[in-house]
């Protein structure tokens, strides 16, 4: 079958930096099911492949949402154009116009480090747009980090003259939305595409598998406007740190605990280990220690959980753990060590199952197949260190040393001590 005709192509009134499969399972789709008729102009990040193989099928794809029961496929048309990262033309041209209206972002948490290129593309088209008086626009994060649109706020400004007329227009006319972003989106397999092949009749060469599942919280400013994005679902609040804690402790905890866990007993899915009643009994015991620390009634937080229990166990979404295991450096602050210094702060002892994602963390960055280019100083000091209270120690003072406050955790040297002892005599799981 030849690539599916569009039924129309639509204005750009966004741009996108981070054309990866989460963006178009997630932001296109949100902008799609808009219904308003908003088009976006895509840009990779670090290779230009992606958008070479959607610009072979005008940029429309296959999303195809796994459930437990079955599979649906939607045709996304909400790309309007893709284009390298590196076309700094198209780039400029895009960020210029003034009926784009949002500039949004996918960027992993390890995409905001010291020389990093986003902020410094992000800067290159407000530049651009500053320069052809096209007006304000509102700059979306759509990661996993705490505060996510003052964390860009902060980068772009940082490698602005201080006091010129750039950093002047940049704090009275853009604005940096905050965002919780959630879907789980596992890379696509080759059994994926047949998948995709048998359903639709089209041998698309990009789709994307996702569960049905989606949710999109922001809180910020659009002096352009925006997409419809409220019609899919989209949440508009205006503290949005609860959220974010939530999906943090809950969700993205979870998955970290199963991944180091999970990996070390053999295991490849989130599925596969929640399957696991050791590793699924560790991760109560987890959400358990989280929970306390979120700003939500019982109720809420118990609904929240039974959703993550059926996300969790859909095997028919194969979400390796190896990915998820990827750049723990970056994630484990947030989503652990800030719950357990809740914890702390609170009067509370530090949870068990908490310090056991470190311990099985440190227990992975000493493995074969460690993904994590922020650790590598840790992961030496893990090799030559292999007594446990060692460890422990190396282990959170690398923590402390990626944490924006830099705390004091060596309070958390011993009972940390204990479960890097504990796994290394394998009570544990």
């Amino acid at each position: 079958m030849t690539v599916p005709s569009r039924s129309v192509r639509r204005p750009v009134r966004a741009a996108h930096l981070g054309l990866g499969a989460f963006h178009r399972a997630h932001q296109a789709w949100f902008t799609q099911l808009a219904g308003d008729g908003s088009g976006i102009a895509a840009f990779t990040g670090r290779s230009a492949e992606a958008a070479r193989v959607l610009a072979a099928q005008d940029a429309v794809y296959t999303l195809l949402e796994r459930g437990p029961e079955g599979d649906s496929a939607t045709l996304i048309e909400s790309l309007s154009e893709v284009h390298d990262g590196a076309d700094l033309d198209a780039w400029r041209r895009v960020l210029a116009d003034p009926e784009v209206g949002v500039l949004t972002l996918t960027v992993t948490e390890a995409g905001y480090r010291p020389g990093s290129s986003a902020p410094a593309r992000v800067l290159d088209g407000l530049r651009a747009r500053r320069a052809a008086g096209a007006g304000g626009i509102a700059v979306i994060s759509c990661d996993n980090l705490p505060d996510n649109g003052r964390v860009i706020r902060d980068a772009v400004l940082a490698l602005v003259e201080p006091g010129s007329d750039l950093e002047g227009w940049i704090r009275t006319e853009v604005s940096f939305v905050s965002s919780m972003v959630d879907r789980i989106t596992p890379a696509t397999t080759d059994a994926d595409r047949d998948a995709v092949l048998r359903l639709t009749g089209w041998d698309d060469a990009a789709p994307v598998v996702t569960e049905p599942f989606a949710e999109w919280v922001l809180a910020g400013a659009f002096p352009a406007g925006r997409p419809a994005w409220e019609a899919a679902g989209a949440q508009f609040v205006d503290d949005i740190a609860p959220y974010e804690r939530r999906k943090l402790w809950l969700l993205n905890a979870g998955h970290s605990l199963l991944a180091y866990h999970g990996l070390a007993a053999g295991h490849q899915t989130v599925a596969e280990a929640v399957a696991d009643p050791a590793l699924a009994a560790e991760l109560e015991r987890l959400w358990e220690e989280q929970r306390t620390e979120l700003p939500f009634d019982a109720a809420t937080v118990d609904e929240a959980l039974a959703a993550l229990r059926a996300r969790f166990g859909n095997a028919r979404i194969e979400h390796r753990l190896a990915q998820i295991g990827t750049d723990g450096s970056q994630k484990l602050g947030p989503r652990i060590l800030d719950p357990l210094r809740s914890r702390l702060a609170s009067g509370r002892a530090p949870g068990d199952a908490q310090l056991g994602v470190l311990a099985a963390w440190a227990g992975h960055l000493v493995g074969p197949d460690v993904r994590d280019p922020g650790a590598a100083a840790l992961v030496e000091r893990l090799r030559e260190a292999t007594a446990p209270r060692e460890r422990a120690a190396a282990v959170l003072e690398s923590l402390a040393a990626l944490s924006p406050d830099k705390p004091d955790l060596t309070d958390l040297t011993d009972p940390l001590a204990e479960r890097i002892a504990a796994r290394q005599q394998g009570a544990h799981a």
